[in-house]
C-alpha cells in the first residue's frame, strides 16, 4: 500500500522547530508499504524553522497573533494533490499538529494543553474518506483494504 507520511516522523527536519520527530515504527512500515514523505507547512511555502502555530477557530495562529492560515491550507491542498499523483491510499500523520493532527490539536494558548480538533490536512482528507492513522495507530493498519481514493 502506498501511505502519505508526515515527513517528519520519517526523520527529516521539518517541524517548526528544525527537529524531527523520528519514529521507528513508521520507518519499519516501509519493509511492507511505500512511503511518501510530506511537510504540509514547507508546501504551503513556511520555513523551517518557522514560528510555532496553533489553531485558533479554525486559524492557524502564531504566538505573536500573525495568521498563517492562507499558508497552512495552501499546503494541505499540495500535500493532497501529492497523495493522488503518487496513488496513496492512507495516511499517516503527526498526532497534535496544526496541518497533521488527527485526533488533537494544540489548544491555542501556547501552553502545551491539547483539545480534541483535526489540523488542516487530516480534516481535509478524513473529509474526503481517506483513512488517517496517527503516529501511535499504526497497528490499525494491518487489516486496511487498499483501495484507489481521488480526494
Amino acid at each position: 500500500m502506498r501511505l502519505l507520511v508526515s515527513a517528519c516522523l520519517m526523520g527529516l527536519c521539518t517541524r517548526y522547530d528544525g527537529k524531527d520527530s523520528l519514529s521507528r515504527e513508521v520507518l519499519e512500515l516501509s519493509g511492507r508499504h511505500v512511503l511518501v514523505p510530506v511537510c504540509p507547512e514547507q508546501l504551503g511555502g513556511l520555513p523551517t524553522p518557522r514560528p510555532p502555530c496553533e489553531l485558533i477557530c479554525g486559524r492557524a495562529v502564531s504566538r505573536d497573533g500573525r495568521d498563517w492560515t492562507a499558508a497552512f491550507e495552501k499546503g494541505a491542498e499540495l500535500a493532497m494533490e501529492v497523495f493522488r499523483l503518487c496513488g496513496c491510499e492512507a495516511a499517516v500523520l503527526k498526532q497534535n499538529s496544526p496541518s497533521c493532527g488527527k485526533s488533537f490539536v494544540h489548544d491555542g494558548g501556547f501552553q502545551g494543553r491539547l483539545m480534541p480538533g483535526r489540523g488542516i490536512l487530516a480534516a481535509r482528507l478524513i473529509e474526503r474518506g481517506v483513512p488517517v492513522f496517527g503516529e501511535d495507530e499504526l497497528h490499525l493498519l494491518e487489516g486496511l483494504k487498499p483501495q484507489n481514493f481521488k480526494p
